[in-house]
């Protein structure tokens, strides 16, 4: 038994002290060998599962890139649909990309259960929780009622959502839908006056004051020549 306890020692790596190590085996024999066995089998463990995750990761990014290579979007849901992403963030991204196709071809049912998936799911990020309760918002313009999606947009403008100008948007299309001119006006004009408003949208609120008979005032924000 010493013998092999001395061939085992003999592979330590030279930086561990001998004599302790000796030491040990000596005294605990097979349990100190094991204790060793395990932290060197821990560390190589923690490698491969690093690798793995790399390669699962890079498997899911191949699998959804060709799924957007099919030229139909019925074709890539039924790609997308195929495709299994363990981690939350991961299967998230793919729920977004999948309900997309979904909505392309009609399937309004399937989409909008992809998106409250993600809409539910407290193990994402907040921020992906948010747009997909836009998306949902947005996709049924047409089959929910007007204080359900203005109950929607508003819970999105509060300070801090990154969202907040996009929903305030759509709170002023509702506005527009249902006759409020006025208010819709205002609203687009506290859009041009946000510090955080960008080009893009400043033009669209700039489009819709114009054509609802507004008088636009860019304030501070129309110096930056958007």
């Amino acid at each position: 038994a010493m013998s092999n306890n001395d061939s085992f020692i003999d592979e330590v790596n030279d930086e561990v002290r001998r004599d302790r190590l000796y030491g040990m085996v000596r005294r605990y024999g097979w349990i100190a060998v094991a204790l060793i066995a395990l932290i060197v089998g821990g560390a190589a463990y923690n490698e491969w599962q690093k690798a793995q995750t790399r390669t699962e990761a890079e498997a899911l990014g191949d699998a959804m890139l060709n799924a957007l290579k099919l030229n139909d979007s019925a074709a890539r849901a039924e790609a997308f649909s195929k495709i299994e992403a363990g981690q939350p963030s991961a299967r998230a991204v793919l729920n977004f990309l999948t309900a997309t196709e979904e909505y392309a071809v009609g399937d309004a049912a399937e989409g909008a259960a992809r998106l409250q998936e993600v809409a539910n799911n407290n193990d994402v990020p907040l921020i992906y929780r948010q747009i997909a309760s836009f998306k949902l918002l947005g996709q049924g313009a047409g089959t929910m009622s007007v204080e359900d999606r203005r109950a929607g947009y508003e819970a999105l403008t509060q300070p801090g959502v990154p969202l907040r100008l996009l929903a305030t948007e759509q709170l002023a299309m509702i506005d527009i839908e249902t006759g409020d001119t006025d208010g819709a006006i205002a609203r687009l004009k506290t859009i041009l006056d946000d510090s955080e408003v960008t080009p893009d949208l400043q033009q669209r609120a700039l489009q819709v004051i114009v054509a609802l008979g507004g008088e636009p005032d860019l304030g501070a924000n129309g110096a930056n020549g958007n």
